[in-house]
């Protein structure tokens, strides 16, 4: 059997959202995970997506739930060699929480900010 020597790309967690994901139930954090491992590798998560244009351009939702709740995570698709997870968070209504989306729309915020200051950084230096 053949390795596959194509590096994964980085996850970079924004704010509380590792610790979020990590308390979700134990198949959903499983299945959200391997989503994000298949993003990593450049293919198509197998959970539900969509669009989140509402937070901003390339953002994205991962979609998992059980009986009790819906689950969700927010990336910034990626951008260089790295995928932004901005918010996971739980749900138990058709529409999400503006608390929610607010909490993404700072962290897209801050990360674009952050991406800015990088190339300006690395421009001073001369790369």
């Amino acid at each position: 059997m053949a390795k596959q020597s194509q590096e994964l790309v980085q996850i970079h967690w924004e704010g509380d959202s590792r610790d979020v994901l990590a308390g979700f139930p134990e198949e959903i954090r499983a299945d959200l995970g391997f989503a994000l491992f298949e993003i990593q590798q450049g293919k198509k998560p197998p959970l539900p997506t969509r669009r989140m244009e509402s937070i901003g351009i390339g953002v994205y939702e991962l979609k998992e739930s059980d009986e009790k709740t819906w689950y969700r995570v927010i990336y910034l698709s990626k951008i260089g060699d790295v995928i932004y997870v901005l918010h996971c968070f739980e749900k138990d209504s058709r529409r999400t929480d503006r608390r929610d989306l607010r909490v993404a729309k700072d962290r897209l915020s801050r990360v674009r900010q952050r991406i800015e200051e990088q190339k300006k950084h690395a421009k001073r230096l001369g790369k």
